[in-house]
C-alpha cells in the first residue's frame, strides 16, 4: 500500500482506529439488544466492547507500532472468537450466520489489515527507548508486510468458509410429535427428540410469527402437523409462515426450539430476552 506525501501511517492509524471503534459498536448493539443476557457469552460481549473502544482510542491517540499491534492482535483474537462459536460454540453458545455477524467479521480482518501493516512499519523521527525498540523489530521483520496480506486473506477465506457452513437446519414438514420432557427439574413440552419448545413474547399477533431471518436461525420453527401426547394440556394447531410452511402453535402461541440447547433435558433459553421478545418453556403438569 503507497499513500504518496507521507500520508500512509497516518491515513492507516485513522483507519485501523475507525475499524476497532466499527466492530465495538456493532457488538455493543448486539449486546443490548439481547446478548447481554446469554450467560458467559454476554459478559464477553461487554469486554469485546470496553477493549475495543479502548485500544481504538489508543491507536488513534498515539500511532505507535507496539499499539497498533495490540490492537491487530484484538481484532483477530475476536475473530477467532466468532469463528469458534460456529464451528464448535462458546461456552454452551453455538453462533449462527447473521448479517451482523458477517459484517462484524469483515470489519474485524480489515482492522487486522490496517493495524499489523501501521505495526510493521517504521516509524519516522522516533525516540529511543523499549517500546520503540520493539518497534523497530517489528518493522525488521523479513516479508512482514507480505505476511500481513496473506494472514488477511487467510482469515477473510476462514470467515466465509464458516459461515458457509453456519446456520440452523432448515424446517422439515411431516408430523411434529410433541411429548414432556425433564429440563432443570421441570416436566416441560417438547419436540419428538425431547428438545424444549419455547413461546415468543414478541408474537402478540394471533395467527402470526414475528421471528423471521436471524431470529429464526437462532429459534428454528417447529413444524408440521401437530401431534401430542395423550395427556398434554392445551390446544394445538398450526398457522402458515411466510415461506408457506406450517409452524406449529400450542394455545395461539407459535412454538420454537433454541440452538443453544444441546440436547434434551435443557432449557437455556427460558427467560432469555432475545431476538425483540422474552422466550419461555412451557411447563407441563404432572
Amino acid at each position: 500500500m503507497v499513500v504518496p506525501g507521507g500520508w500512509r501511517q497516518p491515513l492507516l492509524r485513522v483507519t485501523g482506529a475507525g475499524l476497532l471503534a466499527a466492530t465495538a459498536a456493532i457488538h455493543l448493539d448486539l449486546y443490548l439488544t439481547g446478548f447481554r443476557n446469554i450467560p458467559t457469552i454476554g459478559w464477553l460481549f461487554l469486554l469485546q466492547i470496553i477493549a475495543g473502544f479502548a485500544l481504538a482510542a489508543a491507536v488513534l491517540a498515539t500511532g505507535r507500532p507496539v499499539v497498533a499491534a495490540l490492537g491487530a492482535g484484538f481484532a483477530v483474537a475476536t475473530l477467532g472468537g466468532y469463528l469458534l462459536s460456529i464451528w464448535v460454540g462458546l461456552f454452551g453458545f453455538t453462533e449462527v450466520r447473521t448479517t451482523a455477524g458477517i459484517v462484524a467479521g469483515i470489519i474485524e480482518v480489515a482492522a487486522f489489515a490496517a493495524l499489523a501493516l501501521l505495526a510493521v512499519s517504521p516509524e519516522p523521527g522516533a525516540s529511543r527507548g523499549p517500546a520503540q525498540g520493539l518497534a523497530r523489530l517489528l518493522a525488521r521483520l523479513p516479508m512482514a508486510q507480505p505476511a500481513v496480506a496473506a494472514a488477511s486473506a487467510v482469515a477473510l477465506v476462514l470467515l466465509f468458509a464458516a459461515v458457509a457452513g453456519a446456520g440452523a437446519p432448515p424446517p422439515t414438514s411431516g408430523a411434529a410429535a410433541l411429548k414432556t420432557g425433564k429440563a432443570g427439574g421441570v416436566t416441560v413440552l417438547t419436540n419428538a427428540k425431547g428438545m424444549t419448545v419455547y413461546t415468543f413474547g414478541a408474537d402478540t399477533t394471533p395467527g402470526k410469527s414475528s421471528c423471521y431471518g436471524s431470529c429464526a436461525s437462532y429459534w428454528p420453527p417447529v413444524t408440521g402437523s401437530p401431534s401430542a401426547a395423550p395427556g398434554i394440556p392445551g390446544k394445538f394447531g398450526t398457522i402458515t409462515r411466510t415461506d408457506g410452511t406450517k409452524q406449529v402453535t400450542w394455545n395461539g402461541h407459535p412454538l420454537y426450539t433454541y440452538i443453544g440447547d444441546g440436547g434434551p433435558g435443557q432449557a437455556r433459553g427460558n427467560g432469555l430476552n432475545l431476538n425483540g421478545g422474552v422466550w419461555h418453556e412451557i411447563p407441563v403438569p404432572g
